[in-house]
């Protein structure tokens, strides 16, 4: 039997973990998706990809991840352009760096529509092709972006950790709805990776706490047992896992990829 073409739709797929996400995908054989709201970075990530071989083998398709209208034009995109969808990957997402005391409702309702609704809506658009598809047993999945600030919250990210904790509960709560439908929920719960979200939270505590630049991504990353900080490809070969059919019997989880900061 020939083996049938993979496809996946990566949200913020085109910078930082979630570019690191598609280059593997694209390196295992997948067709992707990227979706995202920059529409010009994310034509540009295809160019960028097409040169390096992988012509028509991604497409880059606009919208807001926090929009539930979003989610279905991305599930549309994967359908018109690769015939079908086996993989939703809900890693778009935002930081805020703010004492929980200064939290307003404009930052609140943002990140957790980022966040958090982000993942909701993708969960739904997501099963909802998937059953669709005449699939039999075939196991499809959908892997949500968590982070170890949902296992143990951090001061300075108290909103952030918030949302995060939101999407262990959201991948527990489908993983049990969905089995029924071969469809497996996991998430991945990076540490400290050196992209521009890390740069804007440590950029973010020197305007909190004073100190000069670099000083707060290096005191949390002396927490690190293997000794550097951690790369977007440390974070995707994890997700390569999830993707494929080695991990078919996995679901529900939220592990930790953050190379020993936390243990439990």
């Amino acid at each position: 039997m020939t083996e049938a073409k993979r496809v996946a739709v990566v949200t913020g797929g085109e910078r930082g973990i979630g570019r690191g996400i598609t280059d593997q995908l694209l390196k295992d054989g997948y067709y992707v998706v990227i979706a995202n709201r920059d529409e010009v970075a994310g034509q540009q990530a295809v160019d960028e990809l097409n040169a390096q071989g992988y012509t028509g083998k991604v497409v880059a398709v606009a919208g807001d991840a926090g929009q539930k209208a979003s989610h279905d034009r991305f599930v549309q995109a994967a359908v018109e352009n690769f015939g079908r969808l086996d993989t939703y990957i809900n890693n778009a997402g935002i930081a805020q760096i703010k004492l929980l005391q200064d939290e307003t409702e404009a930052d609140m309702e943002e990140i957790y529509r980022t966040n958090v609704f982000s993942v909701l809506y993708g969960i739904q658009a997501a099963t909802a092709q998937f059953r669709k598809q005449d699939d039999g047993e075939q196991i499809r999945k959908i892997i949500n972006a968590s982070s170890i600030a949902g296992h143990i919250a951090f001061d300075m990210l108290g909103a952030y950790s918030s949302t995060k904790f939101a999407i262990r509960g959201l991948t527990q709560a489908a993983a049990k709805e969905l089995g029924r439908d071969h469809i497996t929920v996991n998430a991945y719960c990076p540490g400290i990776v050196g992209t521009d979200m890390w740069d804007y939270i440590d950029e973010q505590m020197v305007k909190a706490w004073g100190g000069n630049k670099g000083d707060y991504l290096k005191k949390y990353a002396g927490s690190i047992t293997l000794g550097r900080v951690e790369t977007p490809a440390d974070v995707a070969n994890y997700v390569s896992y999830l993707a494929s059919p080695a991990s078919d019997y996995m679901t529900g989880q939220a592990v930790q990829i953050d190379g020993g900061i936390q243990f439990i």
